[in-house]
């Protein structure tokens, strides 16, 4: 959401300069709606088109020239009221300065720019509905301006993305997946006749937000059945979640295998498929069977035994997670993830033997947990440090000298190269 709610600010930046006072975008508004209601002119399009134009001046009216992003030294140079009065609220965790004007609320973020603008006194109720509905009239008068208004469409459905992106911002999830759900419309709407399957998955993401597993259902179900499973393939992860919730067990392992062979590295599907074996008493021999089925068509694919390691993780079995890291990494060395999977075990692993350090207290059993701590952490540089090294993915490397850095910090002060590879690692882990 957070691709579409950026892209939509640059659109609003586009438009600010073509604001109009409310007054007289009412004026125009009487005039545009008398027309409709003439029986002559509402024959021809032009009237209709009009009458849409006019509807969407009334939906910005209340945002005026402000839009999602801006700054506060931008809001200066293009608002002439000031806010009745201000605040500090946090939502979702999240701090922000809620500024309160008339007819909306503008939350401010930590840096400073506008992350939400709520709209507190439109000044048309259901304006993007009107103009919508407007268009289709238009059309149907005259096909032949369908590009027009396919650009129009398109305009409103993504105005409905701003909103929504607003709204899932300031905890409304219910509201925003309404308004996903009514971009996805607008969309679908004729002469633009588009499957937004982006709009359809957001839908489905803020009501399982609320929860609201029967609307949730609907939008991932849909998403299904248009074969859009999102780039991690959670949309079985969550189908089965709510089959789980609906008691309908079969339901959710079949979604967890169907997405298991399509989306093997899964962690999502993975542990559902893990947790759902477990408590079925069966055990796991299904999951390694899933997995010896995928090696039997693609023995050469190393990702498969990188998710046998994670399995192997998940259930304890640190011997066999190691030896399926190491399979992954010999079968292909520049694959970075087999590497990733060994640190981060052997990292785990450190912390959890520390923690139990930690509520020791005999002194022996202290120490021999610390030279065990000790180990473990050693044991997780060598695999990071190749992974940095054969990785081509730079956004993923900050996160591998956040696990280095932490590593060297404990043994720093044995060597002059452990010292200058903490500096370093600590370095790009700051973004340096």
């Amino acid at each position: 959401m957070k691709k579409i709610f950026l892209a939509l600010a640059l659109i609003a930046t586009a438009q600010f300069a073509f604001a109009q006072k409310p007054d007289a975008i009412k004026k125009d508004l009487e005039k545009a709606e008398a027309a409709a209601q003439n029986p002559k002119k509402a024959e021809k399009a032009a009237t209709w088109l009009k009458l849409a134009e006019v509807y969407l001046k009334a939906y910005e009216a209340p945002a005026g020239n402000i839009w999602v992003g801006a700054t506060q030294q931008d809001m200066a140079l293009v608002m002439k009221e000031n806010p009745i009065s201000q605040e500090q609220v946090e939502t979702l965790g999240v701090p922000y300065l809620k500024l309160v004007y008339s007819n909306k609320n503008v939350y401010l973020n930590e840096a400073g720019q506008i992350a939400a603008i709520e709209v507190t006194e439109p000044l048309v109720e259901g304006a993007l509905e009107k103009a919508t509905e407007a268009y289709k009239k238009a059309f149907s008068l005259e096909p032949k301006k369908s590009q027009e208004i396919e650009v129009a469409l398109q305009g409103i459905a993504q105005k409905y993305c701003n909103e929504a992106s607003s709204l899932y911002t300031l905890g409304q999830f219910a509201n925003a997946s309404k308004d996903f759900e009514k971009s996805a419309d607008v969309y679908a709407t004729a002469p633009l006749s588009m499957v937004d399957t982006n709009s359809v998955y957001n839908a489905a993401l803020c009501a399982m937000a609320v929860p609201d597993y029967d609307r949730a259902e609907k939008f991932y179900k849909k998403c299904y059945d248009l074969g859009y499973y999102s780039e991690s393939g959670d949309v079985f992860s969550r189908l089965a979640d709510i089959s789980m919730h609906a008691g309908d067990t079969v339901k959710a392992a079949s979604y967890l295998e169907e997405g298991f062979t399509k989306f093997p590295q899964s962690q999502g599907i993975l542990i559902g498929l893990i947790n759902y074996y477990i408590g079925k008493g069966d055990g796991t021999d299904r999951l390694f069977e899933l997995i010896g089925k995928a090696k039997e068509n693609e023995p050469n694919n190393a990702s498969l035994y990188y998710v046998e390691g994670n399995i192997y993780n998940q259930l304890g079995d640190f011997d066999k997670a190691v030896a399926a890291y190491d399979e992954c990494s010999k079968i292909n060395p520049d694959y970075e993830y087999g590497f990733i999977g060994k640190g981060i075990m052997y990292y785990n692993r450190a912390v959890d033997i520390q923690n139990k350090a930690n509520e020791e207290y005999d002194d022996a059993k202290y120490n021999a947990l610390v030279k065990e701590f000790e180990a473990a952490l050693k044991g997780c540089i060598e695999p990071f440090m190749k992974a940095f090294e054969v990785t081509k993915d730079e956004s993923i490397k900050p996160t591998i000298a956040e696990y280095l850095k932490n590593a060297f910090f404990r043994f720093r002060e044995e060597s002059p190269e452990n010292q200058a590879n903490y500096e370093k690692f600590e370095k790009i882990a700051r973004g340096e």
